[in-house]
């Protein structure tokens, strides 16, 4: 009885997927694929923004010729390279669902855990973050200078910025409206999507090395 509740809630729903792509053309082929399998299985509408930052390879080319994805597709074209968080900003100022699932087109953020995302954002909570327990294809250098990176950042910072939690998690629709009305312009996603606090859960995951791109 509540599995059947939760997934009528959910067909009410809309989730907004976006992702940002800079010369992608060697893997989004893949990653459209992996990302339709989980889509079609998912209890609640969706829609797949592409956010293209400028890229120079036949990218937009090949989103643009995958049906697959139906009418839920749309790509946005930036008019040159500005940079990841110009595209995030772009996107979520164009997204219409309830939520947003951040994800990267080069398949370390695996869409096979949308549907856990899902389940953590229809408990209740607003933010669903997704702490990499490991990351592999990364050299101990790497590692270390993100590391001392985050320590460095929570210290002169007010706001905590979990550690190893990259774009990848979901926002609910008061997260993403929050961030939209802000008057900056440079922004440090990854600060900003920590800011506005709301209700929070944190999922762990092993991320793959980066497939392509």
């Amino acid at each position: 009885m509540i599995a059947y509740k939760a997934s009528t809630q959910l067909r009410e729903k809309t989730l907004s997927i976006l992702v940002p792509v800079y010369n992608e053309s060697c893997v989004i082929d893949t990653f459209m694929t992996r990302l339709q399998q989980v889509i079609e299985n998912l209890p609640c509408k969706t829609e797949v923004v592409f956010v293209d930052d400028g890229s120079k390879d036949d990218t937009c080319l090949k989103i643009e010729r995958v049906s697959s994805l139906g009418d839920s597709k749309r790509l946005i074209k930036l008019s040159r390279n500005f940079g990841k968080e110009a595209a995030l900003c772009a996107g979520l100022e164009s997204v219409k669902g309830d939520a947003v699932i951040i994800l990267d087109a080069d398949l370390q953020d695996p869409p096979e855990l949308i549907p856990k995302m899902l389940t953590c954002w229809q408990s209740g909570v607003d933010v669903v973050n997704m702490r990499r327990t490991k990351r592999e294809g990364e050299t101990w250098f790497k590692k270390f200078s993100a590391k001392c990176f985050y320590r460095i950042l929570n210290w002169v910072s007010d706001t905590h910025i979990p550690e190893n939690v990259g774009d990848f998690r979901l926002i609910g629709r008061c997260v993403i409206d929050v961030i939209n009305a802000m008057p900056e312009k440079n922004l440090y996603m990854k600060g900003i999507l920590s800011w506005p606090g709301f209700r929070t859960q944190t999922l762990f995951f092993d991320r793959d090395a980066r497939a392509q791109g």
